[in-house]
């Protein structure tokens, strides 16, 4: 699921030539709040690959898709009270990189999941269980 129209360019191209079945979420209101010019030439991003957005040592915040732009401005918010955040874009959630959380997770010694779900189960519970 991309945060920006950069990133849903380079991931859909790779679900379209992957020789695997995807599902692409895409969320509308990306398109209307993002402010960025996409490439023209061809990229993909890898599927199962997190993003380390900002690098923290206090605490790090994991999400995907539009819950990125909450992150970015919660981390914002947290790193003017003085606290270091690492945000974590996992940009896939099936495969999603558990390496790169859990070393996340292990520098910092607290995590936020973040995610847009229901109030019980969605994926956030998956990624707190394996935390």
């Amino acid at each position: 699921m991309p945060r920006s129209p950069v990133q849903a360019k380079g991931l859909l191209l790779s679900c379209i030539r992957s020789n695997d079945p995807t599902l692409f979420f895409e969320p509308k209101a990306l398109y209307r709040v993002a402010e960025e010019d996409v490439p023209l030439e061809d990229y993909e991003i890898p599927l199962g690959v997190a993003e380390v957005i900002q690098e923290g040592t206090d605490v790090t915040l994991i999400a995907y898709g539009l819950q990125m732009r909450a992150a970015i401005m919660a981390a914002k918010m947290a790193e003017d009270a003085g606290i270091s955040v690492e945000i974590i874009d996992l940009r896939t959630i099936l495969p999603w990189d558990r390496e790169t959380v859990i070393n996340s997770v292990k520098k910092t010694g607290k995590c936020i999941v973040t995610h847009e779900a229901p109030l019980t189960s969605g994926f956030g519970a998956e990624l707190a269980a394996k935390i």
